[in-house]
């Protein structure tokens, strides 16, 4: 049996996968109404309300039964509510995957670092990659990454987790895949203000190049391999979060850039738009590692300074030319 912690949206589209394969899944919600309707509608209420779960899916609210008996544990939830929600849950000998981009916003550690510090003992990995949750539980084809350190685990996520709609790779580059995952929210929010402001698909092709080697600067200088920012927890993920009509962070981005507030744009939707809170955290670290990344630093401008999209981005306009091909190492280019 599989536990999935957090039945948000793409907790439930990880369940409707993974029962569609033929598992067992038992899927945890916070909220007792959630529970309630996937038992006796077979409908998630919040979160891909139109989506049908199949029969192998079961829900609970309390967090003793959802593990009993788990041979792995998914953690699907917020980065904000991350180390939260398992400080809830007892103790776990199972394998864990972090299906969450983010980072732990008091600490700015990466999701796994979390998993680790509350259970020392279970092998733990990382699942990222571009995979809208809409079109996962769908069953339209995607392609992701299943990392760890641990060949065994990885190997055995991989035929686990992937079908032939969901197609998985394995990486061992853990902090790549994490910082990937979660820093490509951040140039996400800064595309969706380009695009909201009307400035153009060049603007943002720039946006998302020059976002790209922000992400892999800060990887790098965290321990990640450069080539895992070219894959698919990196550039595939950025494409797609940057571009796509079903993200998030762009549409949060192209709100704020038509005049509306943060608060009244993330009020509109239950869901959590990852780039706000992972703004600060990779902005601490970049300062912590000697790291420029100014592209992020105009969009925490944004979101907490009251610094206007269109000041924004001209800020991004004016500052001086460099060199396209400066080492990856380079922590200014």
């Amino acid at each position: 049996m599989i536990a999935i912690v957090g039945a948000g949206s793409w907790g439930t589209a990880l369940a409707v996968h993974l029962a569609r394969g033929g598992e067992r899944v038992t899927l945890w919600a916070r909220s007792g109404e959630v529970v309630e309707a996937i038992r006796a509608r077979r409908r998630n209420p919040w979160y891909l309300a139109d989506v049908d779960l199949p029969a192998g899916i079961d829900a609970t609210s309390d967090a003793a039964a959802a593990l009993d008996g788990a041979t792995l544990v998914i953690v699907a939830v917020p980065s904000e509510f991350f180390a939260a929600t398992l400080a809830r849950l007892g103790p776990v000998t199972a394998p864990v995957v972090s299906a969450t981009k983010g980072f732990e916003p008091a600490r700015h550690l990466r999701m796994s670092e979390v998993v680790s510090e509350r259970w020392p003992a279970p092998a733990v990995a990382v699942l990222s990659g571009p995979s809208f949750a809409r079109e996962v539980a769908r069953a339209q084809p995607a392609a992701a990454v299943v990392a760890s350190r641990d060949d065994a685990l990885a190997s055995d996520l991989q035929r686990r987790l992937g079908s032939r709609e969901f197609r998985l790779y394995t990486n061992r580059d853990v902090v790549g895949v994490e910082v990937g995952g979660a820093t490509k929210n951040v140039i996400a929010l800064a595309t969706g203000l380009a695009d909201g402001l009307g400035l153009g698909e060049n603007a943002r092709a720039a946006l998302v190049t020059r976002g790209l080697a922000e992400i892999t600067r800060l990887a790098v200088a965290l321990g990640g391999e450069p080539a895992t920012l070219a894959g698919l927890a990196g550039l595939g993920d950025l494409v797609l979060t940057a571009t796509g009509t079903l993200s998030r962070n762009r549409a949060l981005g192209m709100a704020l850039a038509r005049g509306e507030s943060r608060a009244d744009a993330q009020r509109a939707t239950r869901m959590v738009a990852e780039g706000v809170p992972t703004v600060a955290s990779a902005l601490a670290l970049a300062q912590r590692h000697g790291v420029a990344l100014p592209i992020a630093a105009e969009v925490a401008a944004v979101l907490f300074d009251g610094k206007s999209p269109a000041d924004a981005l001209a800020s991004l306009l004016g500052r001086a030319a460099t060199r396209e091909d400066a080492r990856v190492g380079d922590r200014h280019a």
